[in-house]
């Protein structure tokens, strides 16, 4: 399943489930846009798949900037000429109950993972529909967009609210042969989850390995963590699926946790 000629952009790119992602496109022949906040990550990604014979390059982006998510799209469809796929992927975690969380941090994660993903929705729907040859966005979604969890009020609303704009933007989309879907991972072992396991161990007042087993893969089918292999072939496959048989939809990745 290939991506020849095609061209991705990819929030949060610079490691996790981003990179992963970006250098699968490239084994598949896609040039790789790889935005992140922090360029020097950036551009680390960029050359190690550049020394696979893969196609990238480094776009520095905050993802809450509109001027940087319109520049670093703009840079991208200047360097080569088009923008095929765009990954809304950028995330931060904060772990906190709800009666102390202020609203700054609060504002935080759901802009990074909620008005991010609008701003590149924008940008790079203008310039699909330009194209006239269609397009697809994928967001980076969560088992949190099906379910909640205690301590992530920020992280939950925002992943359930990608839900609501992934379907808005399939029927909005689909006049212009846009195809949306949302990529709701399991727990996956990046430094975004190593993060949580101490602080869920301490909000808690449990032990780190209690953490993993009671916690985030208590409910899983084989208590194993869902891989960045495994949601990157997700994301190959939905961004070559040929047609609008499958559009608007959240594709569960998460080892049994949650199912639909």
């Amino acid at each position: 399943m290939q991506l020849t000629d095609r061209t991705a952009l990819i929030t949060g790119a610079a490691g996790g489930i981003g990179r992963a992602i970006a250098e699968r496109y490239a084994r598949e022949g896609a040039r790789v846009a790889i935005a992140d906040l922090n360029l020097d990550a950036a551009e680390a990604v960029v050359r190690a798949i550049r020394e696979q014979g893969g196609k990238a390059m480094a776009v520095a982006m905050d993802v809450t900037d509109e001027a940087a998510v319109e520049a670093g799209v703009t840079r991208v469809v200047q360097e080569w000429g088009r923008l095929d796929i765009a990954i809304a992927n950028a995330g931060i975690q904060h772990i906190e109950p709800l009666h102390t969380l202020s609203f700054a941090d609060w504002r935080k994660v759901v802009s990074v993972h909620l008005d991010g993903a609008f701003l590149l929705t924008s940008a790079a729907l203008r310039q699909m529909y330009q194209q006239q040859s269609g397009g697809c966005l994928l967001y980076m979604g969560s088992v949190h967009s099906k379910l909640a969890s205690p301590l992530k009020a920020p992280y939950v609303a925002a992943k359930h609210a990608l839900l609501g704009l992934c379907r808005t933007v399939a029927k909005e989309g689909a006049a212009h042969r846009v195809r949306t879907n949302v990529i709701c991972p399991g727990f996956v072992r990046t430094p975004l989850v190593d993060k949580q396991i101490p602080e869920q161990a301490a909000a808690l007042g449990i032990s780190e390995e209690a953490v993993i087993r009671d916690v985030m893969l208590k409910d899983t089918v084989d208590r194993e963590f869902t891989t960045l292999d495994d949601i990157a072939e997700v994301a190959l496959h939905l961004a070559a699926f040929p047609t609008a048989a499958l559009t608007g939809q959240s594709i569960v990745a998460s080892h049994g946790w949650y199912m639909q």
